[in-house]
This record gives structure tokens, C-alpha cells and sequence, in this order.
């Protein structure tokens, strides 16, 4: 029994040091630490003064931390290590928030305190990713990418509106449709993806199993295919989960088709107008095709959880 606590004890020590050492959170040296030198001196005095001011009007305390790297470390994670190591904000207000910026992965996140949540909301803050910060990283100019988002952070805290989008120079900015995926968190891409790929993963997977109506399903999907997945994965994602479908959809009736079970409710559909597939009752119809569940026919369940605090992120 000793031996047992014991090794227990090292495999808890173990893991909780393997957890230490992945999350390397730097030293606070003031408002701005630009550990990955990305920000000149005269910016970086700027910005600690939009920041000292706006603490002083508000009391809320917002600091900015660049890395070179996250190591393979995701930047949700990252940030809220160091958002709760460095313990921003007013205790008891919980009104602090942290812009961490990785060049080297192309990523950054807003982390907002529990007590800013109301002001300055996800949505928020994945506009300011977008509008404000990205369109310049995406030039490599992190002075004015930096500097731009503590001011939109600064100003929608103070009252204010979110500013526009911010073209990039030498395009113009286009309000045509966008077809990138919001920014969402963790919790919430997996709540709406589990509805999302739920249901039309269900469908498909009705498609093919069935013959007749099958490929039916098949077209009939490939717009939900397209438009749906946009929401969790962004338009570079939908794509290639597109083309997944429309290579994957066909070759799996194919390797269906030569088991002796699809055969066998070919033939029982031409031969009786119905056939029993998995629990389920396929009839022919006048419609093309219907299901019905016997009653061992199962349910359907989703599931849910927190996060340990609000904000947004996003990459360029």
C-alpha cells in the first residue's frame, strides 16, 4: 500500500512539474514587457503612458506582455497562467487585463479579468484582434499593431466605441463578405461544434449507411458541408473538411456497398419496401425513402463547462 501512495505521490509530483515547465511565465517588469523586442523604446514608453493614465482614471490595470514563442503552448492557456501569476487587477474588483503577443507563432490573445467581462465582451475583443492589431502584424509592424489595440481596449473601457477596421497598406478594406470564423473560445467551439457536426454528421452518416436515398444525402449535404464548419475551423478549415466530404462521402458507399448487410437491404427494400439497418427501419415510399427507430433506438446527449476567464484570441 505504501509503495502504491508513493509512486502515486511521484506521478502527481511528476505531472504538476511537467505542467510548471511548459507554462514558463516571465518576470511583470512594469506595464509593457517586451521580452520579444519587437516594440522601440519611444513606443514603448507611449504605450506605458496611455496605460499608467488609464489606470489612474479607472483604477483598472491592463498590461502588455510579447513573447518570441509560445513553444508549442496554446496561447488561451499561456495567457491565463501568466494573467493569474502576475495577478492583475484590484483585488476583489478582478479589473485587469492582459494583450499577449507571440510573432514567432503569429498568435496573440486579450485576457479580461471577471470583473471587465461586461465592458469589454469576447466579441469585443475579437474585434479589436482583428480590426485593430491584426491588419498591421500582418506587415510586420508591431508598434503600431500594439499601440493601436491598447488604444481601442482603452477606449471601449472608457466608454467609447470600437474603432474601424484598419486596412493594410496598399489594400483597401473591403466590406464584402468575411469569411473567417469568429473568435470563439475553447468552450464555446466545442458546445457549437458538437451541435453543429452532430447534426450533420448524423445525416451523413444516415447517407451512408442507406441505399437508394443515400446519395440523395450526399448533394443535399454538400451546402451544410460548405457553410457550417465556417463558424468553428474559418474558411481555410470549411475547405478542406469540404473536400474530406466529397472524396470520403463516396468511397465509403463504395467499401459499404460489397458487405453482405448493404446487399442484403438492397435487397429487402426491392423485395419488401423495407429493410432493418442498425436498429433502424428504412421503407421505400412514394417519397424516396423514411426512417423510423425501434425501441432499442438510443438518445442523444451534449454535455457543457466554464472557462477560467473571458477574452479573445486570434492569430494573422
Amino acid at each position: 500500500m505504501k509503495k502504491l501512495f508513493s509512486l502515486t505521490l511521484f506521478l502527481v509530483v511528476l505531472f504538476l512539474a511537467q505542467i510548471c515547465a511548459a507554462v514558463n511565465v516571465p518576470y511583470l517588469t512594469g506595464r509593457v514587457t517586451d521580452n520579444a523586442q519587437v516594440l522601440s523604446a519611444d513606443k514603448r514608453q507611449a504605450i506605458t503612458g496611455i496605460l499608467k493614465a488609464h489606470e489612474d482614471k479607472t483604477g483598472n490595470q491592463i498590461a502588455v506582455l510579447t513573447v518570441p514563442t509560445l513553444e508549442g503552448e496554446g496561447i488561451e492557456e499561456y495567457a491565463l497562467a501568466v494573467f493569474n501569476t502576475w495577478k492583475l487587477g484590484q483585488k476583489g474588483k478582478d479589473n485587469g487585463i492582459l494583450i499577449v503577443v507571440a510573432p514567432g507563432d503569429r498568435r496573440m490573445r486579450i485576457e479580461v479579468g471577471y470583473g471587465l467581462e461586461g465592458a469589454l465582451t469576447d466579441g469585443r475583443a475579437g474585434s479589436i484582434i482583428r480590426n485593430s492589431m491584426a491588419p498591421h502584424f500582418k506587415n510586420e509592424d508591431y508598434n503600431a499593431g500594439i499601440e493601436a489595440g491598447v488604444k481601442a481596449v482603452v477606449s471601449v473601457l472608457e466608454g467609447g466605441t470600437l474603432p474601424a477596421t484598419v486596412a493594410p497598406a496598399g489594400k483597401k478594406a473591403s466590406p464584402g463578405l468575411n469569411l473567417e470564423g469568429p473568435e470563439l473560445s475553447i468552450i464555446e467551439k466545442i458546445l457549437i461544434g458538437a451541435f453543429i457536426f452532430g447534426i450533420i454528421g448524423l445525416f451523413t452518416f444516415i447517407g451512408i449507411i442507406t441505399p437508394g436515398i443515400g446519395w440523395f444525402l450526399y448533394f443535399f449535404l454538400i451546402p451544410f458541408w460548405a457553410m457550417f464548419p465556417l463558424i468553428i475551423l474559418g474558411s481555410a478549415g470549411a475547405f478542406y473538411l469540404l473536400i474530406i466530404y466529397l472524396i470520403g462521402y463516396p468511397l465509403a458507399k463504395i467499401f459499404l456497398k460489397k458487405t453482405d448487410w448493404y446487399k442484403k437491404a438492397q435487397k429487402d427494400l426491392r423485395t419488401k419496401g423495407k429493410a432493418s439497418i442498425g436498429g433502424f427501419t428504412i421503407g421505400s415510399g412514394s417519397s424516396g425513402g423514411s426512417w423510423s427507430s425501434g425501441s432499442s433506438g438510443g438518445g442523444f446527449s451534449g454535455g457543457g463547462g466554464s472557462s477560467g476567464g473571458g477574452g479573445a484570441s486570434g492569430s494573422w
